[in-house]
């Protein structure tokens, strides 16, 4: 899995990055399922906007989006999203199989 943090209008901490892997490990169960993986953050005005791509080894591709005021836990519901479409994504495998 291929991981890529882009962030827009900030510099990205390592604090920050240090987060998002420590919070991935929730997926790590699905590492062969996933092939890349792309977080774009924006820093705006008043909140962030964060993004999530996820490309599936199966050619799915798939946009998570979320905008908060606070970085940190904005991240922690965007990857509470990539989780459950993560699932939902294996449950599908296991169904058709």
């Amino acid at each position: 899995m291929h991981l890529q943090v882009q962030a827009v209008h900030f510099d990205l901490r390592d604090e920050t990055r240090e987060y998002i892997d420590e919070k991935l490990q929730k997926i790590d169960y699905a590492k062969d399922m996933i092939v890349d993986l792309e977080f774009i953050l924006v820093r705006e005005t008043h909140e962030f906007e964060l993004e999530v791509k996820t490309h599936f080894r199966w050619g799915l591709s798939h946009v998570i989006k979320h905008k908060s005021f606070d970085l940190h836990p904005g991240l922690e519901v965007l990857i509470s999203k990539l989780e459950k479409k993560v699932r939902k994504e294996k449950e599908k495998i296991k169904e058709h199989k």
